[in-house]
């Protein structure tokens, strides 16, 4: 039988989860402190201060979170992670929580998932025209390797849902291995990672190679089993979509050599990489003054920044003489990211003050 709370404590819970919802947020923190619990809410990637709210409130509302995460109610010496399931406003969306002790007691994090959102058009992430135009003819390749790098939260995952999307056709089997499955897609095969139960990014790599797919979504390479059976699948007839934590698209390539790959296999099966970013876009209402659209920020939205590598004869080359980073981006000869960045700015979409801030790589 589900514990019983305060119709305080649950109400509370659902309007800091509608608010997010109105403001389109990504995560609610709840942090507590020596006073009080701090609310913020993270907007077009940025942490906006909520409310504050009674320390007296902390228990009740951290063990409602961890009932409703189906987590450990007495444990609170050491992390857990959940997932839950609300309606607002007549939409479904998953919430990803995170509880973690702190020197003042635990706090919470939501992610906030959307069901069944429908992915954006590659036209609309902010790819510079002939980007776009590559692009979209690499992922119809029949083999090969795509890659997409960047910190945490630059929309990586994003742009690999909008590009599965634009091949998903009846007659192709696309499949997915993610940590966590973000999104559900129509017509696509998800399989979501379980360490609890062995399934691993290779595992479960493996056991689609058996399953006839056309084209493979690895959500991120984090070792060298996971990265050596994907460039095989990508060698052996099958197109690979996958993502790397690194800040450049040449560090891409070191990072797989790094991890034990041979660099002939990475310049026989790599056919891009892209590395992006994501700028706050200036808001259309008030221009970058601030108002009540934009919550006085003065920015509304974002928009993807792009740095792509292609896999020209002169970049295979240079891979496969084991280079480091300087000798691939020389190779390359592509437009730098910031390049990408400066035409936003041209073009009125952002500020120089984003991009110093977002676009923090050496050009």
């Amino acid at each position: 039988m589900e514990a019983k709370f305060p119709s305080g404590t649950v109400s509370l819970i659902n309007d800091l989860v509608e608010k997010a919802v109105s403001l389109n947020a990504s995560d609610v923190h709840i942090e507590p402190g020596s006073m009080n619990l701090r609310v913020r809410y993270r907007v077009d990637g940025i942490l906006q201060n909520g409310i504050l709210v009674s320390r007296s409130m902390h228990q009740q509302i951290i063990s409602r979170i961890k009932i409703m995460a189906d987590l450990d109610i007495s444990e609170q010496r050491v992390p857990q992670d959940g997932r839950a399931f609300i309606k607002v406003s007549g939409k479904e969306f998953d919430l990803r929580i995170s509880v973690i002790p702190t020197i003042f007691g635990e706090k919470a994090v939501l992610r906030l998932l959307e069901r069944n959102r429908p992915s954006l058009p590659l036209e609309s992430l902010g790819f510079q025209p002939e980007d776009l135009d590559h692009f979209k003819k690499s992922i119809t390749r029949p083999q090969g390797m795509i890659v997409v790098c960047g910190p945490t939260g630059c929309g990586k995952t994003t742009t690999l849902y909008s590009s599965l999307e634009k091949i998903n056709r009846d007659d192709i089997n696309i499949m997915t291995i993610e940590d966590p499955v973000e999104y559900q897609l129509g017509g696509i095969n998800q399989m979501q990672v379980n360490n609890k139960t062995g399934l691993t990014f290779a595992k479960g790599l493996r056991g689609m190679l058996r399953q006839d797919p056309d084209v493979i979504m690895v959500g991120e390479i984090r070792d060298t089993e996971t990265a050596g059976v994907a460039l095989q699948a990508a060698m052996t007839g099958h197109l690979v979509l996958s993502t790397l934590h690194t800040n450049d698209a040449a560090s891409a390539v070191t990072r797989l050599i790094d991890m034990g790959i041979e660099p002939y296999l990475i310049s026989d099966t790599l056919i891009c990489v892209i590395s992006q970013r994501l700028l706050r876009k200036i808001c259309t209402v008030c221009g970058a003054k601030g108002c009540r659209s934009c919550g006085g920020t003065g920015y509304k939205g974002r928009i993807g920044v792009f740095e792509m590598m292609r896999a020209s004869p002169q970049v295979r080359d240079c891979i496969a003489k084991r280079p480091d980073i300087k000798a691939i981006t020389k190779a390359s000869g592509h437009r730098s990211m910031m390049d990408g960045a400066k035409v936003l700015l041209d073009q009125g979409m952002t500020t120089p003050e984003e991009i110093n801030r977002t676009v923090n790589i050496e050009t």
